[in-house]
């Protein structure tokens, strides 16, 4: 469900990659169906490891035109962002607070 400012904030932790997508998955897949929802706010700062499949679904939500990332983005993004020249492409905000008021 979405907050009264109509932004669903999805909390990282952890790794991801193809086996631990799932959950991650179909919580961006309820946000995006969700009319309700007019920003996903992805939580990426306690993300350990990644490799392209959260790369892959980033790009999937900015997409949608209302993807924005709570940051900072921790450095182990970095190697991905910085092989695709990817990181440019996402807004980052400083909390969720910060992304509610966008």
């Amino acid at each position: 469900m979405p907050d009264e400012h109509g932004v669903r904030v999805i909390v990282c932790e952890g790794e991801f990659d193809q086996d631990t997508m799932g959950p991650l998955q179909r919580a961006a897949d309820a946000a995006i169906a969700d009319p309700g929802i007019r920003r996903i706010a992805l939580d990426v700062t306690s993300v350990e490891f990644s490799d392209s499949t959260l790369l892959s679904l980033m790009l999937h939500l900015l997409r949608t035109g209302r993807l924005v990332l709570i940051g900072p983005t921790p450095q182990r993004l970095n190697p991905i962002f910085d092989l695709t020249q990817a990181g440019d492409l996402f807004p980052v905000m400083a909390s969720a607070d910060a992304a509610r008021r966008l």
